[in-house]
């Protein structure tokens, strides 16, 4: 936990998509502090047709490399949110090549009784986690 979500273009080898989860994960656990253990993530490829991603009026140019990381987590600081976004751009730069202008975050944050690891039981709420 957090969960996160990844949509791409379709193309990447699995080799790529390793190298972009394992160093999206590696700034989860820097910005977040979560256990390196801690790992939930999901790849989404769609045809470029399915991607839609155009400027909000920063000028930022997007190409076929453009990566969408959504955040499902409990809530997180401010700080914790903007070092994130930072070692996200960083880290994915530096393994894989993404500009950082390729890249999209966006977090959706919830509480203790939203989660439910298995097993049926609601892990935070019963004091297992």
């Amino acid at each position: 936990m957090p969960l996160l979500r990844f949509d791409v273009q379709e193309g990447r080898s699995p080799e790529e998509l390793k190298k972009l989860l394992d160093s999206a994960h590696e700034a989860m656990v820097e910005a977040l502090g979560v256990p390196a253990s801690d790992r939930y993530q999901i790849v989404h490829q769609h045809p470029a047709h399915e991607l839609v991603i155009e400027d909000t009026g920063l000028g930022y140019p997007r190409t076929r490399d453009i990566v969408i990381i959504s955040v499902v987590s409990k809530t997180r600081t401010p700080e914790q949110k903007k070092k994130l976004y930072a070692l996200l751009a960083e880290y994915l730069q530096r393994d894989c090549g993404i500009a950082p202008t390729d890249l999209m975050v966006s977090i959706a944050e919830n509480g203790d009784a939203d989660w439910c690891f298995g097993l049926g039981k609601a892990q935070f709420l019963e004091g297992l986690l």
